[in-house]
This record gives structure tokens, C-alpha cells and sequence, in this order.
């Protein structure tokens, strides 16, 4: 039998979850509630699922492969060139393309931990090498980041808020970050669930590539557009950068009814304001049952919030709530993350915690 080489066998594979249904009939239960993938309960656009009936007959043609009307639509909605813009499979796959286009082997790549743990994937299956800077204070350690800054540094995630903390990086810090960084090291800011974020020292990150820095932003229309069944993300660079990631991007990367369902979804303020009230009730109602329940939690700016459990009491925790059908993604031995939902769903999570005290 083939074997792979280290560098690919020695990664640890991503594991998904098991389908809601499987789990249902596992352990008897129905009417589960999920709030483990950061999805928005809210669910797609109306005008999205209107787009996607109506091309459902043209599945036999092949996508448009350079997202022609999604991109001016994208373009002009975020005032950058056409050129400025790329596409994918979920930001996943930018991630991948960036990683794949500037790191060779022996090159490294510095990113925060806990973070998204794709980064550190990537980077390994390109034979790059993974610098890895704990969080402090529940958010990246951009000073420390900084100092690990060598001439084989090549590129720097930044989670901006971070997955699973919820946590964001503000305006001064990434200034005097982005002062530090020298020109050819390609910062990637990884923007997921930016449309969540209610602080007002939140960064603009599309001011440093005004500035003609080397940096590429990641947005996604998985999180709060609810679109994450249909993969597409996009990131924003300079166009010289993106011309180079280009290169190597697959031809039709990005199926018809994802592009029709994004800009149909892009053009719908109502549900996206609809999607971000639901969640900043929600946060709110968890936050006050959450100290009632004496449960320690970090305040975030996202659509989920990581909380800290005590020494071995996730895994528990975890278990003994999905016995009651409600599913949260447990964090290591000692913290978990919960999906903010309807208030229902919210309220199910809450009653069903109450039960495990």
C-alpha cells in the first residue's frame, strides 16, 4: 500500500460530528437542538431560497468561474477593485489557496492558540512550519506574535473575533502590530463573523490594504448570511496578490446556486439586521442565566460564547447535555462553546444546564 509522507500522515484529520438525525436514533431522543457549529439559527434569506428554486433547471451548465455579478455586486458594496476580490469554498479554501501560493517548505506561518484550527493544518500539509503563540487574556498576544517574526515568517492568522473565545483584537493593538510586521510576511485576518461585532474599538482592516499593506481579509457568507450548506466565502487583498493566488485556484470553485444564493443574500439588509438583533437578545438572555449558574464565560463579539468549566467537566458536561438533546461543542477538558440560538433554543440549552448543577 501507497504510503503518505510524514508531513501529511502525522496530521490529525478534522472530525465532523454525527448527523443530528444519527444521534436522535442513538439515544432515543428527538426534537434535538444544535449549538455547536456557529450556524445562524435564524436561517437563510428568503430572497436566497427564492434564487436557488429558480435555478435549480440549469444544473447541467457549469458555474460562472469568475463569480461575474457577485463580484461587482461585492465590489461596489465594499468599494475596492474587481480585482481585489476572490472566491472559494468556504473561506476554508482561501485559506488553503494563500497557504499554498506564498509558503514553501521549511517556511513558517505564526498563528494564535485556541484558534481556528485550520491554520495549523494547512500550513503542515505545505511542509511549512506552525509558530504558535498562546492567547493571553482570552485574545491573540499580538506582541508576542510580533517578536516571533523571523526572515522564514512568510505569513500571520489573526482570528479577528477568534474562534472558539469570541474575543476581538481592537484598533490600537493591530495598529501597533501592523507597524511591526515587514513588507513580504501576508497577514491573513480571518473576518468570519464580523458582522457580529458590536465594539466600537473593532479595527477596519480594509484601511491596511488601502495603506498597500500585504494583507488578506476572509469574510464568509457561512455565518451570519446562513448560507454555510452552500460553502462560499471570499477574501479582499491587493489585486497582485490575488492574481497570484488565481494561479492555482480550480477552475469553477464555486457552484452556481452558492453565487446566485450570496447575492440575493447580499442585497437583504432586513434579514441580516433580523439576524443580528435575534443574537444580541440571545446573548444577553445567556449572559444573565449564565451568571445565575455561577458559570464563567468570556464576553463575545461573535454569534457563540466559550465558557470556562473547571478542570475535566466539559467532556461531562457534554454528554450529559446531549442525553437531554441539546448539543454544544466541548473545547478541550475544561471549557466548551455554545452556539447562541432562537430564544427557544436558548432556553433549552439554559433548562437543560440547570439539570447537570
Amino acid at each position: 500500500m501507497i504510503k503518505a509522507p510524514k508531513h501529511i500522515s502525522s496530521i490529525q484529520p478534522y472530525q465532523p460530528g454525527k448527523p443530528i438525525e444519527e444521534l436522535e436514533r442513538e439515544l432515543g431522543i428527538t426534537d434535538s437542538v444544535k449549538l455547536a457549529s456557529n450556524e445562524n439559527p435564524v436561517g437563510p434569506s428568503p430572497r436566497a431560497v427564492k434564487e436557488l428554486q429558480k435555478n435549480l433547471a440549469d444544473l447541467n451548465r457549469y458555474p460562472d468561474g469568475s463569480c461575474y455579478y457577485l463580484r461587482s455586486a461585492l465590489a461596489k458594496k465594499l468599494r475596492v477593485k474587481q480585482g481585489s476580490l476572490i472566491f472559494g469554498n468556504g473561506s476554508n479554501e482561501i485559506i488553503e489557496l494563500a497557504v499554498r501560493t506564498f509558503i514553501s517548505s521549511g517556511d513558517q506561518a505564526i498563528m494564535a492558540h485556541p484558534s481556528f484550527v485550520v491554520y495549523s493544518t494547512i500550513v503542515q500539509a505545505a511542509k511549512g512550519k506552525s509558530v504558535v503563540v498562546p492567547l493571553k487574556d482570552m485574545k491573540h498576544d499580538l506582541k508576542t506574535m510580533a517578536s516571533k517574526i523571523t526572515k522564514k515568517t512568510k505569513m500571520i492568522f489573526i482570528a479577528n473575533p477568534n474562534n472558539p473565545t469570541g474575543t476581538i483584537n481592537t484598533k490600537k493593538e493591530m495598529d501597533a502590530f501592523m507597524k511591526k510586521v515587514p513588507d513580504g510576511v501576508l497577514v491573513v485576518v480571518d473576518e468570519a463573523y464580523y458582522e457580529y461585532v458590536e465594539s466600537r474599538d473593532y479595527p477596519d482592516s480594509m484601511n491596511y490594504l488601502k495603506k498597500g499593506r500585504d494583507i488578506l481579509i476572509l469574510r464568509t457568507f457561512s455565518k451570519i448570511y446562513g448560507l454555510a450548506a452552500l460553502r462560499i466565502g471570499y477574501g479582499i487583498s491587493t489585486a497582485g496578490i490575488v492574481e497570484e493566488m488565481n494561479k492555482i485556484r480550480q477552475p469553477f470553485n464555486v457552484n452556481t446556486l452558492s453565487q446566485k444564493a450570496a447575492l440575493a443574500a447580499l442585497k437583504d439588509d432586513k434579514h441580516l439586521k433580523k439576524a443580528n438583533s435575534v443574537n444580541h437578545k440571545g446573548k444577553k438572555y445567556l449572559y444573565k442565566e449564565l451568571d445565575k449558574l455561577n458559570i464563567k464565560y468570556i464576553p463575545t463579539e461573535a454569534n457563540f460564547i466559550f465558557m470556562l468549566l473547571g478542570n475535566e467537566s466539559a467532556p461531562k458536561l457534554y454528554k450529559s447535555l446531549l442525553k437531554q438533546g441539546v448539543i454544544i461543542r466541548p473545547m478541550g477538558p475544561a471549557a466548551a462553546r455554545v452556539t447562541i440560538g432562537l430564544p427557544a433554543e436558548n432556553k433549552r440549552f439554559i433548562e437543560a444546564l440547570k439539570k447537570t448543577k
